[in-house]
């Protein structure tokens, strides 16, 4: 399948919301039950990219959005401001292709290059073709959850992964660089 990767515009949102929709109605990657609509879908773009974080499509040369990732904050209390989470969903035509795979490996690259020293994955419901992915790219397993999400009538696990980005924890940060500027005190 070929695709391009690019950044998400707001254009995107109702192929964003659709794709979500999906992955909260027929999945585990995300523990909400209930899709939320395109204005939360353009409040939750607006505040991540209204930080700074990288927000990314897949495309297909067409013009079909077959994907999206993100990385957002994993807390916001400020020390956790070298910290990111990512997020990536796949429409089903897309799944196994290799773009997950794409789509989070310029994530790490755009995340590295901001200043970021660590990225977590939390993959709802154990997902195996998740974990896999994250492996394929150095991410290592730091955790699991157990029963720690209730969706389609069974217990889901966690698994936390974490890969290291940059200089990672052997110098310390600027804090008057980005993402150190994140959280002016």
């Amino acid at each position: 399948m070929t695709f391009i990767l690019r950044d998400a515009s707001p254009s995107d949102l109702p192929a964003i919301t659709a794709i979500y929709e999906d992955c909260v109605l027929n999945g585990t990657a995300s523990y909400e039950l209930d899709p939320p609509d395109t204005v939360e879908m353009e409040a939750r773009f607006a505040a991540i990219c209204g930080k700074g974080y990288p927000y990314i499509a897949a495309e297909d040369p067409d013009g079909n959005l077959l994907g999206y990732a993100y990385a957002s904050a994993f807390r916001t209390r400020p020390a956790y401001r070298w910290l990111v989470e990512d997020s990536i969903y796949l429409a089903p035509e897309a799944r196994g292709r290799g773009i997950g795979k794409a789509l989070l490996s310029e994530l790490l690259t755009r995340c590295t290059s901001l200043g970021f020293r660590q990225m977590v994955a939390v993959i709802g419901g154990a997902s195996p073709a998740s974990i896999a992915v994250h492996e394929t790219l150095g991410f290592r397993t730091t955790g699991r959850l157990e029963a720690t999400g209730f969706k389609h009538g069974r217990w889901l696990d966690t698994v936390l992964m974490q890969l290291s980005l940059g200089d990672g924890a052997t110098t310390d940060p600027d804090a008057l660089a980005y993402p150190g500027t994140l959280y002016p005190g």
